[in-house]
Formats: C-alpha cells, sequence, structure tokens
C-alpha cells in the first residue's frame, strides 16, 4: 500500500486528504442477538447458537457463536465501545506521540486494548494471527475498501478471521450510527445500557437544538474545508455522512462545483475566496492546518467568515456512536446559533 500524502504536502490525494490525523438506524431496534433481519433486509444476529452479520458489502461474515476477539479500525472500536462491546485489538491512529489517546480512540483504554498498528500501512499481521481473532471490523469510506487495512497484507489478513466493513460515504450520520449500533448488538451489546440510551437521548437532543438555529438562522451559509500548505478542500457534503446529516436538520451547507475525486474541491490559495460563507467548518485533525497556522495567508485572512471570526471545528472522520457524535452536533448547533450573516 502506497503511503498517503497529507495536507501540507503538495498535490494531496483524496486517500491522503481522509487519512489525515466523515433517520435513526430502525434496523437497531429490530436486529437482536436472536437473529432476525435489519431495517434493510439483512440477516445479522445469531440463530440456533450460531451468529451472522451482512456487511455493506453485501457480504455475511458467520461464526458458530457470537465473536468475543473481535479486532477493529480505531474508529470502529470506539463506536463500539460506546454501545457495550469491547475489543481486543485495534489498528489505525490509536494514540499520540504523547502517549495520550488520539481523538479517534474516543473513550477506548488505549493501555489495554492490543495495537496492532497506530499509522497507515501499518497492520502486524503476525501479531494479529498470534491473537486468534474471530472478527474483523472496519469501515469503508473509498467503496468497498477496508479502511486502513493494507493492500499488501489484506489477503493473508482476510484469511485469518472474517471481517465486517460500514459504509460511512454518501449516508446519513444515523444511518452510519444503526449500522453500528446493529453490529454492537449482534455481538452481545445491551443497546438498553443507561450508557447507551442516555448518550442517544443527547444526540436526539442536541440534533434539536440545531435543527432550531438552523430554522433561526436561515440563510447563514455554512463551508466545510480542510487547509493545507498550498491548498483549500472544500468538501462535498453529500459525500461526508455527518455533512449530509446536518443538512438535512436544515444547515445551509456550500456544495462545490467542482468536486474531483469524488470527496472535495482543491482550491489554491488564490482562490479561496470562491465560495462565499458566513461560518466555516475547519476539519481539526491534527495533520492539518488550524487557524493559527494559516492566519498568515492573505486570502484566508480576507475571508467574511475569518474575518468575523466564525470558525468552528469539524471532525471530520467521527466515531459513529451517540456518544461520539453528540458533541460534534452540540457544538455546530452553539456556533450556529452565535454566527451573524456576513456575505
Amino acid at each position: 500500500m502506497s503511503t498517503p500524502r497529507i495536507p501540507g504536502i503538495t498535490n494531496l490525494s483524496r486517500r491522503g486528504l481522509l487519512t489525515a490525523g466523515g433517520a435513526l438506524g430502525a434496523g437497531v431496534l429490530l436486529t437482536a442477538c436472536g437473529g432476525g433481519k435489519s431495517a434493510d433486509g439483512s440477516d445479522s444476529g445469531s440463530s440456533g447458537g450460531s451468529w451472522a452479520f451482512k456487511d455493506d458489502r453485501g457480504e455475511t461474515a458467520k461464526a458458530g457463536k457470537a465473536p468475543k476477539k473481535v479486532v477493529a479500525f480505531t474508529g470502529s472500536a470506539a463506536a463500539l465501545h460506546d454501545f457495550g462491546f469491547d475489543c481486543a485489538g485495534v489498528f489505525g491512529p490509536t494514540k499520540l506521540k504523547d502517549g495520550k489517546p488520539d481523538p479517534q480512540a474516543g473513550d477506548l483504554d488505549v493501555g489495554k486494548v492490543t495495537i496492532l498498528g497506530n499509522a497507515w500501512g501499518e497492520f502486524n499481521v503476525e501479531k494479529y494471527a498470534a491473537m486468534g481473532p474471530e472478527l474483523l471490523v472496519t469501515n469503508m469510506i473509498q467503496g468497498q475498501e477496508l479502511w486502513y487495512v493494507p493492500d499488501d497484507s489484506k489477503k493473508k489478513i482476510l484469511g485469518l478471521a472474517p471481517s465486517v466493513g460500514i459504509s460511512t460515504s454518501k449516508k446519513s450520520l444515523t444511518d452510519v450510527i444503526g449500522r453500528y449500533a446493529e453490529l454492537a448488538k449482534s455481538l452481545g451489546a445491551d443497546l438498553q445500557a443507561k450508557p447507551v440510551t442516555d448518550a442517544k437521548q443527547r444526540f436526539e437532543k442536541a440534533s434539536e437544538t440545531l435543527r432550531k438555529a438552523a430554522r433561526d438562522h436561515k440563510g447563514l451559509k455554512v463551508l466545510a474545508a480542510s487547509g493545507s500548505a498550498d491548498m483549500l478542500y472544500v468538501s462535498d457534503p453529500a459525500v461526508y455522512a455527518d455533512l449530509t446529516y446536518f443538512k438535512q436538520l436544515g444547515i445551509e451547507l456550500v456544495v462545490p462545483d467542482k468536486v474531483t475525486g469524488g470527496f472535495f474541491e482543491s482550491l489554491s490559495w488564490e482562490n479561496a475566496g470562491k465560495y462565499p460563507a458566513d461560518l466555516i467548518l475547519l476539519d481539526n485533525r491534527t495533520a492539518t492546518l488550524q487557524p493559527k497556522d494559516l492566519a498568515a495567508k492573505p486570502t484566508w485572512a480576507d475571508l467574511p467568515a475569518v474575518k468575523a471570526g466564525q470558525i468552528t471545528p469539524w471532525l471530520s472522520e467521527p466515531r459513529y456512536s451517540y456518544a461520539g457524535c453528540a458533541p460534534l452536533v452540540e457544538s455546530l448547533a452553539a456556533a450556529v446559533d452565535k454566527a451573524k450573516k456576513v456575505t
């Protein structure tokens, strides 16, 4: 697998930007460990002592019983943890250089989980095999590509245990959350546990707050973007699950008209003002440039939203759980409520 390029490096690739550091799921209520079908008609859960889950590739992972030794992409493991299921191992951004949890790790105890890789292209296959894995779980951001599973060792990895891929692109946020809840439940998690129901209530309350803020500030234009040394990347709301959901709640998101690679439009800094916006959602992952880094760029400083101080952080690759996403919705609602029309 080739090394992805990240913001701050010329000719940023689509994968490079994505790796820098993205209606409530009715299927959750319909699918239990005792078997049945999800909202999309997929078989999941266990029946007669067996376990099966149909993923978003249309493939069905099967086992004699619900897997316990599950290894997952860090963000996937964090989402499952929020629903009450703990994975044995993870791969992907887990620890920062100072040893603290990466934002994608959420509430995982990174000191207790087995880390098979901490960066793009890292996956210790021997260590994975020695764990005796029963299931591998990860997101799918680009088609059916299993996120953070290296191409050069993919065949060997997938030969050691069944796998589940959850699609996170071109779907609404709640659909993706619903799929993770459905998977967690099939693995034995209790979705009626108080931490889970409390998180869901918080998410739903935050969503209504954002809906009201959008209604009260009708006409407010919001732009979601990532900054690098050479480019401003304007994201297409139709691709990102969170942006799609925000739009459903009434937020007027800027839609770029020259999207390349399926995710965003790349603007040189000379053209950074192409899309007037009142509020900027700025990608806050560690490898992207932040307001203090962009301050010296005249075209950034001249943007109306920047002049007005109307910039709010955007975690463009969230963990797909109610607990993980409620604070993000709350943050945007607060930013919208404070923002004024400046374009």
